[in-house]
């Protein structure tokens, strides 16, 4: 997989320049997304490494997207066909959106609680992790009982376990110390 990333990587950059040129960075990423999921179908990824030119399986690629790629989309396909790459489309899709994230200063971060948080507690939470990682923060709440009581928080690589099942399992660790 890290090849694969490698190899988008100069696509997915070169896509976002574009976007923000053209400020289109939503369109790009339906594109791109629309674009992955050709790219992830199981006949076209048989068609793809088969032995056809380029310019056949960018043709065939333009034809199932249709009109879900614009004319700088269906170019970007035509280029990545051109250096075999079009399988990297949902590594590019992967990298894209997180230099979307970065440029709007956005995080995903993952909240699990034993019970379904109320909106309230959702709005409190967003409010207090927008000012503390100073982005903009879009909640993906989930429940799991083995929680027990209090969150366990994901932002990119900071955790924030304040659940009791987390303390509990660092009071045991100190005790066994």
């Amino acid at each position: 997989m890290s090849d694969l990333t490698n190899i988008a990587r100069p696509y997915a950059r070169a896509a976002f320049d574009f976007a923000v040129e053209q400020n289109a960075l939503e369109a790009w990423l339906q594109m791109l997304a629309f674009a992955a999921e050709v790219a992830n179908n199981d006949q076209v990824g048989v068609y793809l490494n088969a032995n056809s030119t380029a310019d056949k399986q960018a043709g065939l690629f333009i034809q199932v997207c249709g009109e879900q790629l614009n004319e700088h989309g269906q170019n970007l396909i035509k280029v990545m066909a051109e250096n075999h790459r079009l399988l990297a489309l949902p590594a590019v899709l992967t990298t894209f959106a997180a230099l979307k994230a970065e440029f709007e200063q956005e995080i995903d971060v993952t909240v699990v609680s034993a019970t379904t948080l109320t909106s309230a507690q959702k709005d409190k939470l967003t409010a207090a992790l927008s000012q503390r990682l100073a982005r903009k923060v879009k909640l993906n709440c989930s429940e799991d009982p083995a929680v027990v009581s209090g969150l366990l928080i994901k932002a990119g690589d900071m955790v924030i376990d304040g659940s009791i099942r987390g303390k509990l399992d660092r009071l045991a660790t100190a005790l066994q110390s």
